[in-house]
């Protein structure tokens, strides 16, 4: 992996749409299901979420970041533990 063809999402994920959507929320999801909505205001749909997510990835696609070799070994091995934890 090279940091010319490396592309790292930093912002990309449910958390950051959720965030978005509706900031201070207490939720907690599991697979694509809400499980958990405390708060006054309705619940996103999956729908909603994932257009914010798809956004979040466009706009970062739009930014040319230039990470340098140790922080992709830092990130990418940091995402590989979490993979594994969770399996």
């Amino acid at each position: 992996m090279t940091m010319s063809d490396t592309k790292i999402y930093q912002l990309y994920g449910i958390d950051t749409a959720m965030h978005l959507l509706r900031p201070g929320a207490k939720w907690e999801i599991s697979n694509t299901m809400i499980t958990r909505w405390e708060d006054a205001r309705p619940c996103p749909t999956w729908e909603e979420l994932t257009e914010t997510m798809e956004k979040i990835k466009a706009f970062e696609d739009s930014i040319n970041t230039i990470f340098t070799e140790d922080q992709i070994e830092k990130i990418t091995g940091l995402q590989k533990q979490m993979q594994e934890a969770a399996a």
